[in-house]
């Protein structure tokens, strides 16, 4: 997602970022995220918003070494493919102590974490990222 969103616009979006919703198509029953104006897989555009698993399965993952300039101390910024039963979702992973213990079929699950800050409006940005599950049921 890129960050020069404007206010207005991140506002809009917080359903789909915060609580993690994707759009169940109506014609073709696939879910995908994140959501859009049109099924992505049969075209119709009768779909409906629904939320998603909080904890899944990771599939795979990459680690990004080249991060812009003042985020270094991020740097590798680890990414996976998470499987949350209903859609497949690419998110960053966080808190990843211990990089050797990345593995498929490792249990994750989606947290919000603060991304950066916008100094000129204002805004804290924040994005849902998952971690190693630890094994704390959902409230």
């Amino acid at each position: 997602m890129s960050m020069d969103l404007s206010v207005p616009r991140y506002w809009r979006m917080k359903l789909s970022l915060y609580r993690l919703q994707g759009a169940k198509c109506k014609a073709c029953g696939r879910v995908h995220f994140p959501p859009r104006q049109a099924c992505p897989y049969c075209g119709s555009r009768d779909l409906e918003l629904v939320d998603l698993p909080k904890r899944g399965r990771l599939i795979s993952y990459t680690a990004v070494y080249a991060i812009p300039e003042g985020a270094k101390e991020y740097s590798p910024v680890y990414v996976g493919l998470i499987d949350l039963g209903a859609a497949k979702v690419v998110a960053e992973l966080t808190d990843v102590t211990d990089p050797s213990k990345l593995k498929k079929g490792l249990e994750v699950e989606a947290v919000l974490r603060r991304t950066r800050v916008d100094r000129e409006a204002g805004l804290i940005y924040y994005a849902l990222k998952f971690r190693p599950s630890m094994g704390v049921p959902d409230v």
